[in-house]
C-alpha cells in the first residue's frame, strides 16, 4: 500500500481530528497514512523521509503555531540549514485559522514558507480553512482532492524511477507543478503580511472572502426551514453524506466506592492551584449593556506567581443544570455517580485508536460531564452523522443526514454552527436520537480552561491576583431563555454571595487556576521607553496592572527616569461602563498616566476627558502626530488588548494610516513598518474572539 507521512499540530484538537479523518479515509483510496503529532519528533525524520508529507496545522494566539509545533518550527528555522536541505521532500499542507485575526492561518503559513525555502516542493496546493465561515468549506474539498494528488505523485515517481531519472541525478530537484484543489474549492485568502509582500490585494480574493462570509446565510432565503425542518430543494435532494465514523470506545459503568475526584486531573496545562475568591466588585451599573465583574483571588498560600501582562487559566465546569438535563435525556441520571471505565474496542476499525487523554480513569460519570467534556461544543458533521445512526424516526434521520451532507452545508452553517447549537440542543430537538455514552466520549472535545488577563500588580497587591470579565449572556438557540457563558456564568454565580451587602460574611468559594505559558506582553525592560496602551472595555485589564506596577516602581526609584504612558480607553457610556474611572483619575493625578484618552461610543455629549470620537481607533487618528513620534522617533512600545473581531483590525488599520500620513509613505511601506515593530516586540497584542 502506498505510504505517506501525515503530521498534525493542534492546540484544541481540530487539526488532530482532521488528520485522523484523512488517516481513516486513506485506506479506501489505496493509501496508508503514517500519522504522528508534530511534537513526536522521535517517530519521523524529514531529512531522510522518502514518502510524500501531508501536514495539518492550526494557528493559535495572534498568529503563532500551536504549542505542539514549537519544536518543529524552531528546528526548521535553523538559519544554518542549507537551501536544499529538504529538496527531496514533496508535501501538501492544510492550514486552519480564523480570518477575524490579523494573521490568518499564520501557523500553517510559517511552516509552508519555510519548507519551500528549504527546497521542499508541493505535490498538492496549500489549503487555508477559515473557522470564521466554517472550516469544512475548505477542509472537505481539500481532502477530496488529496487522493488524486497523491496518486499523481506516486505515478510520477514510479515513471521517473523506471526512466532512470533519479539514478542519473540523485540530488536534482524534480520540478513538477503541484495539483491544485479543484476550482470549486472555496478558500479564504486573508494574506499574511510579510516584509517581502507585493502589497497588492487581489480584488478576486476580497470578493471570494465576502462570498465565504455570506454563504451561511445568503444561500438560504426560505424562512420556513429550521434546525428540524428543511424545504425544497434540499428536502427533495439526493444527499452525499460522510461515512459513518468507526466506533472505537467500549464504556462500562461501575458502582462507585466513594473515591475522591480532583480538578487537577482534567488539565494538562501545568500545575493547578485551588485558590479562594477574596473579593468581587461589579464595575458597571445595573443598566449597562454588559455586566463587568472584578474578581480578586487570594494566592498567598500558593506558589503561583505572575507579572503585569501575564494571563492565566481558570479551570471551569459545565453548568450543573445542563449536565443534569443531559444525564436525564440519556436516561443515565441514576448512574451519575457510577465510575466510567473506558477501553478500546477490540474489533474497532479506527486506525490508531487511542483512549482520549482528557478523560481520567475511574472518575464518575457526573465528574466527566462536568469537568472533562465540552458539552457546549458545536457538533461537527462527523458527530451529526454518528447521531443520525442512533436515530429511529425517519423524518429526524433525514434531517440529520441533510445537516451533515454536502448539499446541506448552508443549513448546517445557519442552524447548527452560527446558532451555536450543542449536543443537548440536538437531543432535545430530535427525541428519537438515543446515542450511547461511548459516542459522546468519542466525539465531545476536551473542556478547555478559559484564559484571563491579570488586572493587577503583585507589587501593589501582594498575595492577590485580580482579573475582570464580562458576564456573557445569549439567547438559547433551541429552548427559551438566556444562557450564560460556561466560565463567566460560573464565576458570576460564585461571586454573587460576595457581591451582596453582607458578602464579607460568606464563605469564600474556591476556583482552580493554572499558569499559562510565558508571553511577551510585558512592560519594556527599559522603563524610560514610552508606551501606548490601547484597551477598550475589558481590554483595559492588563494596563491596570501596568499602571499599578509603574506607580510602585516610581515610589521605589524616585530619581529614575520613566517614559510617558498613554492610555486609549473606550466604552459605551460614561456613567454606566467607564471601568476603573477613579483609579485612572488617580494615576493621571499622580503623573503615572501621562495621557488619558477616553472615547464613549454611545454618548452624544463630549466630556472633559473625551475626544470628539466614538472609538479608540478614531482617538488614535486624532493624535496621529504624537503616536507616530512615540513609536518611530522615541522607540516606544504599543500594546493592544481586547476584541479581535473588529477592534484589533481597526486599530491596526489606524496605525497604518498614521504612519503613512506622518512619515509620508504609501500604505504598503506603513504596513512593513508595523511588521517590523511586531518583530522587534514593540507592537504587542493580547486579543481574543
Amino acid at each position: 500500500m502506498r505510504r505517506f507521512l501525515l503530521l498534525y499540530a493542534t492546540q484544541q484538537g481540530q487539526a488532530k481530528a482532521i488528520a485522523e479523518e484523512i488517516c481513516e479515509k486513506a485506506v479506501a483510496y489505496g493509501f496508508s497514512a503514517d500519522l504522528h503529532c508534530m511534537s513526536e519528533s522521535d517517530k519521523y525524520d524529514l531529512k531522510t523521509e522518502t514518502a510524500p508529507l501531508v501536514v495539518v496545522v492550526s494557528t493559535t494566539g495572534t498568529g503563532d503555531p500551536p504549542d505542539t509545533a514549537h519544536k518543529f518550527v524552531k528546528e526548521i528555522q535553523d538559519k544554518t540549514l542549507p537551501i536544499d536541505f529538504l529538496a527531496h521532500l514533496r508535501y501538501g499542507l492544510l492550514g486552519l485559522g480564523d480570518s477575524e485575526y490579523t494573521y490568518f492561518c499564520n501557523g500553517g503559513k510559517v511552516i509552508d514558507t519555510r519548507l519551500e525555502e528549504l527546497g521542499a516542493q508541493r505535490f498538492y496546493g496549500t489549503g487555508h480553512a477559515d473557522d470564521c465561515v466554517g472550516l469544512e468549506l475548505v477542509v472537505e474539498p481539500w481532502i477530496d482532492g488529496l487522493w488524486a494528488a497523491l496518486a499523481k505523485h506516486f505515478e510520477s515517481s514510479r515513471r521517473e524511477e523506471m526512466s532512470g531519472t533519479l539514478a542519473t541525478a540523485p540530488n536534482a530537484s524534480r520540478r513538477t507543478d503541484p495539483v491544485k484543489p479543484e476550482s470549486g474549492h472555496i478558500e479564504s485568502q486573508v494574506e499574511l503580511l510579510r516584509l517581502d509582500d507585493s502589497g497588492k490585494k487581489d480584488s478576486a480574493v476580497l470578493e471570494q472572502n465576502a462570498a465565504n462570509r455570506s454563504q451561511s446565510s445568503a444561500l438560504i432565503a426560505d424562512t420556513e426551514s429550521s434546525l428540524t425542518h428543511s424545504v425544497p430543494p434540499l428536502s427533495h435532494a439526493s444527499l452525499n453524506i460522510p461515512a459513518l465514523p468507526p466506533e472505537y470506545l467500549q464504556v462500562h459503568l461501575q458502582e462507585a466506592l466513594g473515591q475522591e475526584e480532583s480538578q487537577a486531573s482534567v488539565t494538562s496545562v501545568g500545575p493547578v492551584f485551588q485558590v479562594p475568591i477574596s473579593k468581587a466588585v461589579q464595575l458597571t451599573t445595573n443598566d449597562a449593556v454588559k455586566t463587568t465583574l472584578l474578581v480578586e483571588l487570594d494566592i498567598s498560600e500558593t506558589e503561583f506567581t505572575y507579572q503585569p501582562g501575564d494571563s492565566f487559566n481558570v479551570v471551569c465546569p459545565n453548568s450543573d443544570s445542563e449536565v443534569q438535563s443531559l444525564l436525564q435525556r440519556l436516561k443515565l441520571s441514576a448512574q451519575r455517580e457510577y465510575r466510567v471505565l473506558v477501553r478500546i474496542k477490540a474489533d474497532t476499525k479506527k486506525k490508531g485508536a487511542a483512549l482520549p487523554q482528557h478523560i481520567p480513569e475511574k472518575c464518575s460519570l457526573q465528574f466527566i460531564l462536568t469537568w472533562c467534556l465540552e458539552i457546549r461544543a458545536i457538533p461537527k458533521k462527523a458527530f451529526l452523522r454518528a447521531l443520525e445512526a442512533c436515530t429511529s424516526d425517519g423524518a429526524e434521520k433525514r434531517r440529520l443526514q441533510e445537516l451533515c451532507s454536502k448539499q446541506g452545508a448552508a443549513d448546517y452553517n445557519r442552524f447548527v454552527r452560527d446558532a451555536g447549537v450543542c449536543l443537548l440542543d440536538l437531543l432535545l430537538a430530535f427525541p428519537s436520537c438515543r446515542p450511547p455514552l461511548s459516542l459522546l466520549l468519542e466525539h465531545l472535545p476536551k473542556l478547555q480552561p478559559r484564559p484571563y488577563s491579570c488586572a493587577s500588580s503583585s507589587l501593589s497587591h501582594p498575595g492577590r491576583l485580580r482579573f475582570i470579565f464580562n458576564v456573557v449572556e445569549f439567547p438559547s438557540s433551541v429552548s427559551e431563555g438566556v444562557r450564560r457563558g460556561v466560565c463567566t456564568g460560573w464565576l458570576a454565580s460564585l461571586a454573587e454571595s460576595i457581591l451582596l451587602p453582607d458578602g464579607g460574611k460568606a464563605r469564600a468559594a474556591q476556583i482552580p487556576i493554572s499558569p499559562r505559558t510565558a508571553n511577551s506582553f510585558h512592560l519594556p525592560s527599559d522603563p524610560s521607553a514610552p508606551i501606548i496602551m490601547v484597551g477598550p472595555g475589558t481590554g483595559i485589564a492588563p494596563f491596570i496592572g501596568f499602571l499599578q506596577h509603574r506607580e510602585k516602581l516610581q515610589e521605589q526609584h524616585p530619581d529614575r527616569h520613566f517614559g510617558a504612558m498613554w492610555l486609549f480607553f473606550g466604552c459605551r457610556h460614561r456613567d454606566r461602563d467607564y471601568l476603573f474611572r477613579e483609579e485612572l483619575r488617580h494615576f493621571r493625578k499622580r503623573g503615572i498616566l501621562t495621557h488619558l484618552k477616553v472615547s464613549f461610543s454611545r454618548d452624544t455629549l463630549a466630556g472633559e476627558e473625551e475626544a470628539p470620537v466614538k472609538y479608540v481607533q478614531d482617538s488614535l487618528r486624532l493624535h496621529s502626530q504624537q503616536v507616530a513620534g512615540l513609536l518611530l522617533q522615541e522607540l516606544g512600545h504599543i500594546y493592544v488588548c481586547g476584541d479581535a473581531k473588529n477592534m484589533a483590525k481597526d486599530v491596526n488599520d489606524a496605525l497604518a494610516e498614521i504612519i503613512s500620513k506622518e512619515v509620508g509613505v504609501d500604505k504598503l511601506e506603513a504596513m512593513k513598518t508595523l511588521a517590523t515593530l511586531k518583530e522587534e516586540k514593540r507592537y504587542l497584542q493580547d486579543i481574543w474572539s
